[in-house]
């Protein structure tokens, strides 16, 4: 969580204004001792503001030789399954809304897997086994290991939905 929240929201301002496709990902605890419903609503506002592209959250559990332990106001283990789906609730709104944008996109991407007539593959903005994929139908020829330039042409919660075209088409 940034200690600094409004700071951290300039500069992502800041740096989507000098790059506008940038990819922005980050992790979250919910459920940290002494978290109140207060805190954990400005942490859920703070998200949307933030808009970031992927999103993961886990919640929090004591760790051996950790500090944390000894704190007090440790959230309720219901609690923090409820804050971490309201949290995932959101972000998944919001990866969603920001997927939508890419279509019509050109972009480049990286074939995985090739799955029936279609192939699993990443473009940069897709970190392997941790983010969604472009999934490209249609593609004959296709093996892993192969760059593929796509059209996205749809878009679900995670992943985009794109199909081949010709380099410079």
């Amino acid at each position: 969580r940034p200690a600094h929240a409004e700071n951290v929201l300039e500069r992502i301002r800041a740096w989507r204004r000098l790059c506008p496709d940038l990819t922005l990902r980050s992790t979250f605890i919910v459920g940290f001792p002494g978290e109140t419903e207060a805190q954990f609503n400005e942490l859920l506002q703070w998200l949307r503001e933030a808009q970031l592209d992927r999103v993961g959250c886990f919640k929090y559990s004591p760790v051996e030789g950790a500090a944390a332990n000894e704190l007090g106001g440790h959230v309720p283990a219901e609690i923090q399954a409820e804050r971490h789906d309201r949290f995932m609730e959101c972000a998944a709104e919001i990866s969603a809304a920001r997927l939508r944008r890419r279509v019509g996109q050109r972009l480049r991407a990286l074939v995985d897997a090739v799955e029936g007539d279609g192939a699993v593959a990443r473009s940069e903005a897709e970190a392997p086994e941790i983010d969604g994929v472009v999934r490209i139908a249609s593609a004959k020829g296709l093996k892993p290991g192969d760059w593929v330039d796509v059209e996205v042409v749809g878009a679900d919660v995670y992943d985009l939905h794109a199909r081949a075209v010709e380099p410079g088409s």
